[in-house]
């Protein structure tokens, strides 16, 4: 019987262990979409306390929580931080079988040093002193933690109306090894759906791009203008957050209009919802082309959907599902529309319902682009599927019917900085898998062409993907 959580944890062969050892354990990691505050990077943020670094905005947890019936108050309320902590630390024994026991218990031994030890009700009051002890010294502030994990690259996702004023002194800190660039995030440019919030978006967006914003083609000149300020500023890449793809036909008149009336507070109609989106979409996709950027697709989530507590709580507390909606013609037809002129980018498609992964796996290999290696990307298990059984699900279906070999990897996705250990979990799956095929004779013994995959999955593919400007250590 193996130790929980051993040297060899999921590693069932003698060629993945020899695979993770030699080429995936010691790879830096490229951190190409997450969520992090790249404020508390340039402050280099010190938390009062475990709770404060590893609960706090972290929905995965609060759901678990929420399913036992924990008190709001202990989830994400004012309770006392040593409180929430207990009550976490009772809902983990009931994690078993998801991978957040997995999770948990690699970040306290990786940055903590916690082995041997489970959390749980008897052990939580001991481990959060210890945690939040070590968190308070130098080496444990956030650049700490970053460096503690090996981390390289992080992206983070901004909205175009940032300033990006903590990329700016980042990038200007020569002592600080680790790259840190933008995202362009324009979330807020499709909620045309939502005039109010559209309006006072628009405004900040007119006074970041200082451009008078009067109709459709200044909206988009004053997008375009912050799209090269991220580009300046580092920024290779954009993320786009869609239930469905947007791929209505439209005019340009009918765009304007649609506009107009929003500024001045009408509710559009669902249709002029989906034509004005689409319109927003292609526009920022061509950018993305004209740019050299890559694009992220992440398809599929339902968001937000409890009422109650969004009013409660906000967006992004963690009352989010899978969506069902069919999306391959719509993404094939936008897709197509945009390589007949030119203008696809270097595309990573993400979705969330594992029904959808032979869709992806199969829609990658229609749009080549020629001496561009991988230029359409299956993106790796996202979100509810980022455990064992959703990662060798997405990587089997890449592998049978695309080239795994030019996979990017992993994505963290989190907006904690206590979550890279998720990379490891990644890496011991994939040299398993890889392993496996190695022990059965489907897969050579040749382990400087399998570690070279190896290496390129870790790290080395989304590098020269994504290609950002990387920072010089001084």
């Amino acid at each position: 019987m193996k130790r929980f959580l051993g040297d060899d944890f999921l590693l069932e062969t003698k060629a993945g262990r020899r695979l993770y050892r030699e080429y995936a354990e010691r790879m830096p990691i490229y951190d190409f979409h997450c969520h992090l505050d790249a404020g508390d990077i340039a402050e280099n943020r010190r938390f009062r306390s475990i709770t404060e670094a590893w609960l706090g905005g972290d929905h995965y947890k609060w759901r678990a929580m929420r399913a036992l019936g924990t008190p709001e108050r202990l989830v994400t309320g004012d309770a006392p931080d040593e409180d929430k902590f207990l009550a976490w630390a009772q809902t983990v024994p009931s994690t078993i079988g998801n991978p957040l026991y997995h999770w948990t218990h690699l970040e306290l031994a990786r940055y903590f040093g916690i082995k041997g030890r489970l959390l749980g009700p008897d052990t939580g009051r001991a481990i959060y002193a210890e945690c939040t002890s070590l968190l308070s010294r130098d080496e444990y502030r956030v650049r700490g933690l970053l460096s503690r994990m090996n981390v390289s690259v992080v992206c983070t996702t901004d909205d175009p109306v940032d300033t990006l004023g903590h990329h700016a002194r980042l990038r200007g800190e020569t002592g600080f090894p680790i790259t840190v660039v933008p995202t362009f995030r324009p979330d807020a440019a499709f909620a045309i759906d939502n005039p109010k919030l559209f309006k006072a978006w628009t405004d900040r967006l007119a006074a970041a791009a200082n451009v008078d914003i009067t109709d459709w083609k200044r909206f988009i000149e004053a997008l375009g203008k912050r799209h090269a300020f991220f580009h300046e500023n580092g920024c290779r890449a954009s993320d786009f957050a869609l239930e469905v793809p947007y791929d209505e036909t439209y005019a340009e008149s009918d765009i304007e209009r649609i506009f107009k009336d929003a500024r001045i507070g009408r509710v559009p109609d669902p249709a002029e919802v989906r034509v004005f989106k689409s319109a927003v979409l292609t526009e920022l996709c061509r950018m993305n082309a004209r740019a050299g950027w890559v694009q992220q697709l992440h398809l599929g989530a339902l968001r937000d959907i409890n009422a109650r507590f969004k009013k409660l709580l906000g967006p992004n507390s963690g009352f989010d599902t899978i969506g069902d909606a069919p999306f391959a013609r719509p993404l094939a037809r936008f897709l197509d529309r945009l390589d007949a002129e030119g203008a696809l980018a270097k595309t990573v498609l993400f979705c969330l319902n594992p029904a959808d992964n032979a869709v992806l796996a199969t829609m990658i290999g229609n749009y080549p682009g020629e001496n561009v290696r991988g230029k359409m990307q299956f993106g790796a298990a996202w979100w509810f599927n980022d455990q064992k059984n959703g990662m060798e699900d997405q990587m089997r279906m890449l592998s049978d019917m695309g080239l795994l070999p030019a996979f990017i990897g992993m994505v963290t996705d989190s907006r904690s900085f206590l979550s890279y250990p998720r990379h490891e979990y990644f890496r011991r799956i994939l040299c398993s898998m890889l392993g496996a095929g190695i022990e059965r004779g489907e897969i050579p013994a040749d382990y400087g062409l399998v570690g070279g995959i190896v290496r390129d999955i870790c790290f080395n593919n989304a590098a020269a993907y994504f290609n950002v400007p990387r920072k010089q250590a001084g």
